[in-house]
């Protein structure tokens, strides 16, 4: 048989909670219940999530995952941040819940991915259902290499302290040899594990290194979507804006 459709069922604290955070995502309901069981399905054009509720479940040990393959994660990436931002004006990239940006996955035959973490504590993980042709893309360099290990450690399995001993290794081995762009897409998220383990004055460091890179207008505009999350970081970090990078 061909085109069945499989419809995530994960666990919550609260079905109200989950409806009002994917509501803030672009997701509508479409059913609601909460006696006999607390549940609840919502959809987002072809994207269906359904929960059911728990009072007494603990978001922070929650195993409750899936994986959502889309044509193009930066699009749905954008459209969740515009919604993150209307409602807290940042991204949340810390605590629970959070969201990551779109990094290439090296246990994931570098695909595109970013996963969101809901109320829940449930890991959507989001995908690109195809790479992007790679044709004359040459090897990475030695930090982007790192920082591709680090993406692993922190964004597919949580484990940001990890991540971060990786890169403050690479960083202090490789900067100096590093081309610009990867300097930056580095010091960009070794930022963001400094917000996510509670060090806001080191994620400020990182955000002014990243700041002080020399980089032509070419690259500067391939990494459009990285500048933009130092900026949403510098904003997370309350900021003012005082460089022409976060401007």
């Amino acid at each position: 048989m061909a085109h069945e459709t499989t419809v995530p069922l994960l666990p919550c604290r609260s079905v109200d909670e989950i409806v009002e955070f994917y509501e803030m995502l672009g997701f509508t309901r479409t059913y609601y219940q909460l006696r006999p069981n607390p549940y609840v399905s919502l959809k987002r054009e072809d994207l269906k999530l359904d929960f059911f509720g728990m009072p007494d479940f603990k978001p922070e040990e929650s195993y409750g995952t899936c994986i959502v393959l889309v044509p193009d994660t930066g699009a749905l990436f954008r459209a969740f941040a515009e919604g993150m931002r209307a409602v807290h004006d940042k991204i949340l990239v810390s605590g629970i819940p959070r969201m990551t940006r779109p990094r290439k996955r090296k246990n994931a035959g570098n695909l595109s991915g970013f996963t969101v973490i809901d109320p829940g504590g449930n890991w959507i993980r989001i995908f690109a259902a195809k790479a992007v042709p790679a044709t004359g893309e040459p090897a990475p360099g030695k930090l982007a290499a790192s920082l591709r290990s680090a993406v692993v450690m922190g964004d597919s399995h949580g484990f940001d302290e990890q991540a971060t001993r990786i890169l403050d290794n690479a960083l202090h081995r490789d900067q100096d040899t590093a081309a610009p762009a990867d300097l930056i897409e580095a010091l960009a998220y070794r930022a963001e594990l400094a917000v996510r383990v509670g060090d806001p004055a080191g994620a400020r460091s990182f955000l002014a290194r990243a700041g002080e890179v020399p980089i032509a207008e070419a690259a500067r505009a391939e990494l459009a979507d990285t500048f933009t999350s130092l900026d949403d970081l510098a904003t997370t970090l309350a900021l003012r804006r005082r460089t022409p990078l976060l401007n």
